[in-house]
């Protein structure tokens, strides 16, 4: 019948047909069976958002060198279906079965790693997170600094001491800054006969007992958390002739050696600064005896040196001009020759003398933020401008005090004004000094006037399980770029960075064979004031589903978010729709911070 209706000329013509509806069938077939990719053309949704019940899940230390037992306490009932996932950011290295609320891992052989580790369940083919907590393993702690400090020293239980060194260790704190834990800035640990004072003043004529300090000292080491003494280069209290200072050894405010250089200080303080020449080779070798006494006496592991910033012209007793920041790496490269074996980092007050402290032979760089720094913008241009000055090679921390104004008449710190703070920082590379016994507002430690609300408290622990988890894309190198993001269903305004008020500001990084999106929700934000003085900075609103497209070069191995403001931090594997160099896929939600990783 087929050769009477269509005589032979057509026959060719009706097979190619056939085979091409055929190929054409099989094609969206093939398609369909990949919806991560949506090569069907359509943009597959994403699965659901995991249930997140938030248990304490914690680790005996805050960090730990490759092989270590890594031991796991949670606490809070599961069902005896759970399981334990250890993940390499998106990747899952293990899931093994939930057998009790104590458990131990043994670290990984891959040194200077973050990981995150989940208790899970399904259930009705839902994921149910219970518990997560990160796991820094990394032989040496400063490359991935995160400083605490501790500024209270007076007779304290070995309980108090041990819930404030637990609840360090639970943010991963891994390094301690004891601040004004000493005696006479120029003679730190007071003795007599040779024996160390049981308690001595503080500047501050505050009470310090050095069995606190030890005992400080000992729980801190038992969670591998590192301990740092703070003094400045070159203070001395007023009594220094008493003491074997001489006068030669001071700078000057005039080139007649008349007039010593002076950090005024009000009552009760119970003495104002007399200020040295760092770079005298007399006081180097004077503090240096010092600090060896310490150390014999102390098992501190480092020094933090401090400044108290830009000091205009200053000059040497003979009359010559002293340059301050040279003669602060001075001080530090004889501090180095004394002491190889002991850590130090110094603070660069607002900038002032960075360019050599990061050249001199510290750790890792520090940073004091006051005006005109004031914006987001000028956070992550410091940690920016920090890694340039060595050479990339050293991670860093900023002392930024949020809310300072609001410490003289609030009861609270503002939640928003804290995590935006911490979300620029975190995601530009750094650490922020914050968290000690209490939390930062003011440059002086021992100021506590502002409180953490029981949420912020929460968000913060997972902010710091994030800054771990994630600390090979976010503080192991890797350059920042530019990457066009659109909203093709209106959902989101986005501008790139620096940060804009009524926007979603975005910025990318390249790590590797990943491009790493940072998307940090300003719409509903009222300052771009990390400081935020008066705590007036708004929660911004969550977005969810909102569509997103950008172009992309290359086939997409696999795209995947995470935040700290969702599920604890752990990442998400997105679904998408890539049709030649444009990429299309939903956004599950986005409350603070998004860090997308396309790979």
């Amino acid at each position: 019948m087929v050769q009477q209706r269509f005589p032979g000329k057509f026959k060719k013509v009706i097979c190619i047909l056939g085979l091409l509806i055929l190929v054409f069938t099989s094609a969206q077939v093939s398609c369909k069976k990949d919806p991560c990719t949506g090569e069907d053309g359509t943009v597959p949704e994403n699965p659901a958002t995991p249930a997140f019940h938030n248990l304490s899940l914690e680790t005996d230390k805050a960090c730990y060198s490759p092989g270590d037992a890594v031991v796991f306490t949670l606490t809070g009932q599961v069902p005896s279906t759970a399981r334990i996932r250890y993940k390499y950011l998106n990747a899952v290295l293990s899931d093994v079965a939930f057998t009790g609320t104590q458990w131990t891992w043994t670290a990984p052989a891959e040194d200077f790693r973050g990981y995150t580790v989940e208790v899970y369940d399904l259930t009705d083919n839902l994921e149910v997170i219970y518990a997560l907590v990160a796991v820094d393993v990394s032989s040496d702690w400063t490359k991935f600094p995160r400083y605490g400090f501790l500024s209270s020293f007076g007779m304290l239980s070995d309980e108090q001491i041990q819930q404030v060194i637990g609840s360090l260790n639970k943010f991963h704190i891994n390094g301690l800054q004891f601040y004004d834990w000493h005696n006479k800035h120029h003679k730190p640990l007071p003795t007599a006969g040779g024996t160390v004072a049981s308690s001595w003043k503080d500047i501050g004529n505050r009470d310090t007992y050095s069995s606190t300090v030890k005992k400080y000292i000992d729980a801190a080491h038992g969670h591998n958390i590192k301990t740092m003494f703070y003094n400045l280069l070159y203070g001395a209290w007023s009594d220094f002739q008493d003491d074997g200072i001489d006068k030669h050894w001071f700078m000057y405010t005039d080139n007649t050696h008349t007039n010593i250089d002076i950090f005024a200080l009000p009552s009760p303080f119970l003495s104002s600064l007399f200020l040295l020449d760092p770079s005298n080779d007399d006081w180097q070798k004077y503090l240096q005896a010092q600090n060896e006494i310490i150390y014999n006496t102390l098992d501190f592991d480092g020094y933090h040196i401090d400044q108290l910033g830009e000091r205009g012209t200053r000059y040497k007793y003979d009359g010559s001009y002293l340059n301050l920041t040279q003669a602060f790496g001075s001080f530090i490269e004889a501090n180095h020759t004394a002491f190889p074996g002991k850590y130090a980092v110094m603070n660069a007050v607002n900038q002032y003398g960075q360019q050599v402290i990061a050249q001199a032979p510290v750790d890792f760089l520090y940073t004091e933020v006051w005006s005109p720094y004031d914006t987001y913008k000028d956070l992550a241009s410091l940690i920016r401008q920090n890694s340039m000055l060595s050479d990339n090679t050293k991670n860093q921390v900023l002392a930024a005090y949020v809310n300072y104004n609001l410490a003289n008449s609030g009861d609270y710190f503002n939640d928003a004004s804290v995590l935006f703070a911490d979300a620029v920082i975190f995601a530009f590379g750094g650490a922020h000094l914050e968290l000690g016994e209490h939390m930062l507002c003011r440059e002086y430690f021992p100021y506590n006037k502002l409180h953490m609300s029981d949420n912020l408290q929460t968000a913060l622990l997972s902010y710091y399980n994030f800054l771990v988890a994630y600390q090979n894309l976010l503080r192991d190198g890797g350059e920042f770029n530019t990457v066009a993001l659109d909203s093709p269903d209106g959902k989101i305004k986005f501008a790139n960075w620096p940060e804009g008020t009524g926007f979603v500001s975005v910025t990318g990084k390249q790590v590797g064979n990943r491009q790493v999106i940072h998307l940090f929700n300003f719409t509903a934000s009222t300052t771009t004031s990390w400081r935020d003085n008066e705590g007036k900075q708004q929660t911004p609103p969550l977005i969810s589903g909102a569509r997103i497209s950008f172009t992309h070069q290359g086939a997409i191995k696999a795209l995947w978010v995470a935040s700290p403001d969702i599920a604890g931090g752990s990442p998400r594997k997105l679904n998408f729709l890539q049709q030649g160099d444009k990429v299309i896929f939903d956004l599950p939600s986005l409350k603070y911070w998004d860090m997308i990783v396309i790979e």
